[in-house]
């Protein structure tokens, strides 16, 4: 039951609640899910407003935050320890199933920021996947200042006071989120 005055996470897109419906999500999978996609959605609606000259594919996050981690699918341990093997899982299940490579990527490069190919579509997913929880990664928000600076003309400085301000009020939810994704099961049955 949510507390009065906290609003609901977003819903997932229905192409991405279907493919889950048909893979039999975990419960708390799907949760997890809707969490980091309503995150990401935060995040991509505040560069809008702040950062209007950053061209961003705003649907691309979105669809990335909510199939993110599709491959626990798969490899339904990782939902409960460490792990990497849902990620290529992940991407090849979004492959298989008809979605376009320039967005099955996601599930592959969402914890894999810091190579060099790495778009800003990936780093927003990334950073939603980890603030979410209230989890404050450093380099990763430093890769995501560099941009911001670099396509707004900002100092970096303002820059990083601008997106630290922003995920301070994000993380401020985590609870909440965190509560959400835990009320759900791990199992399918």
């Amino acid at each position: 039951m949510r507390e009065p005055g906290v609003p609901p996470l977003r819903q997932l897109p229905a192409r991405v609640a279907d493919l889950l419906l048909e893979l039999n999500t975990p419960p708390r999978l799907a949760a997890h899910l809707r969490a980091v996609h309503d995150v990401a959605a935060q995040l991509t609606a505040w560069l809008t407003v702040h950062y209007p000259t950053l061209v961003i594919d705003r649907e691309a996050v979105l669809f990335g935050a909510a199939t993110h981690d599709i491959g626990k699918t798969v490899h339904v341990e990782e939902l409960s320890e460490p792990g990497c093997r849902h990620e290529p899982a992940g991407q090849q299940l979004l492959l298989d199933a008809g979605i376009e490579p320039s967005l099955a990527r996601f599930a592959a490069t969402h914890a894999s920021w810091r190579t060099t190919a790495v778009e800003l579509e990936d780093l927003l997913v990334s950073l939603a996947d980890k603030i979410w929880k209230a989890k404050r990664v450093p380099d990763l928000e430093q890769l995501v200042v560099d941009r911001l600076a670099a396509a707004s003309g900002q100092e970096p400085w303002q820059a990083f006071l601008n997106l630290d301000d922003h995920l301070d009020k994000i993380a401020a939810d985590a609870d909440h989120r965190l509560a959400f994704q835990h009320s759900y099961s791990t199992s399918t049955g």
